[in-house]
Order: C-alpha cells, then structure tokens, then sequence
C-alpha cells in the first residue's frame, strides 16, 4: 500500500497582470468592476463596512487594504492573501466553503472570526489576533508565527500539528481541543496549563 500524499498547498499568490493591479479603490470602484476576481492586486483600498458579500476572488493579494467590519456572507476566497490589512471584526466563518484558502501577514485582524472554518495548513505571521474565535474550526498544521493570541477562543478546534512556538497570549484547553503532534515553546505552557492552577518556574 503506497503512504498517502499530503494535500498540496497552493503557493501565496504573487504573480499579477498590470491591468489586474488596482490602487485606492474602495467598494463601489470594486463591485462597478465585477463580481469575480482572478489574479488581481488590491493597493491601500477601503473597503471597510462594506458588502462584499457573494464575490469570487481567486489568486489575489489584498495589501495595505482596510476591510474593517466587511462583510464576506458566502464570499468565495480561493487562495487570497492578506498583508498589512486591517481586518477587524471580519466574519470569515460566513465565506463559502469551496475550495477556501487565505494567507494572513502582518495583520491586525482584532474580533475575527473563523467559526467552523475548515482551514488547515493556514499560516498566520505577525498578526494581531486579540479575541479571535476559532471555535470548532480546523486548524491542523496551522501557523501561528509570532502573532498575538490574547483572549482568543479556541473550543472543539482541530489544532493537530498546528505551531504555536513563537505565539503569544493563547488559553486553549487541552481537554476542549485535539492537540496531537502540536507544538508549543516552554513559555507557551501557561497558556495550556492555566486552568489547572499550577505553578510553572522557568
């Protein structure tokens, strides 16, 4: 019996046509435009508070964009890339499930939500991820890469194999999540031994 191959996981979009590169658009500039999206590069937008709801963006790159409070209700998000963009209060537990996949770098993305979210392999780096919900998502093999867990909630959330090595501020009950082949730095052991009132000395 061969061993079972990993699913591939598709590279951060990088490549972008110049006629797909679009600066300081905001949401009436983007739906004007269309309701699908391939390849495109969105530059310092605003579209924060506004309905992107039921849109298809495949292979994009939003960066230094502020989606504030946006909402995403059945939003297909097919390899998107997030850098340097605001994303408070974003639902993306309300995008559709197809084929969902999403890089996050340098975010501040405070009250997020990704509940039931199946989102395996998904890399955070350098965000700021302050009362996030991650309940009942899956996160195996995630990466939590220097981000700011404070007061997030992680309950019946698959985090096999997920890295929090260099994450700070997380509370995940170990008794609440499935934590096999997780990883953890020694300074991350209060955040998973909090609730039994122990005393950890470095």
């Amino acid at each position: 019996m061969k061993a079972r191959r990993k699913p591939s996981i598709p590279s951060k979009p990088a490549y972008f046509p110049a006629e797909n590169v679009f600066e300081r658009w905001d949401a009436t500039q983007l739906l004007r435009h269309g309701r699908e999206f391939e390849q495109c590069h969105f530059i310092g937008g605003d579209f924060s508070g506004a309905n992107l709801g039921n849109l298809l963006f495949v292979d994009c790159l939003f960066e230094r964009c502020n989606l504030a409070s946006a909402s995403l209700n059945g939003t297909s998000l097919q390899n998107v890339a997030f850098e340097a963009c605001k994303l408070s209060g974003v639902q993306f537990g309300a995008c559709r499930d197809m084929l969902f996949g999403v890089h996050f770098d340098q975010c501040p993305m405070p009250y997020t939500s990704f509940y039931g979210r199946k989102m395996p392999h998904t890399r955070f780096h350098d965000c700021v991820l302050t009362e996030a919900d991650f309940e009942s998502a899956d996160l195996t093999e995630a990466v939590f890469r220097e981000c700011s867990l404070a007061g997030a909630r992680f309950e019946r959330t698959q985090l096999s194999g997920a890295d929090f090595t260099t994450a700070t501020g997380f509370f995940i009950d170990p008794e609440l999540n499935p934590l096999r082949n997780a990883r953890f730095a020694l300074a991350g052991l209060p955040g998973l031994l909090g609730k039994y009132e122990l005393l950890i000395e470095p």
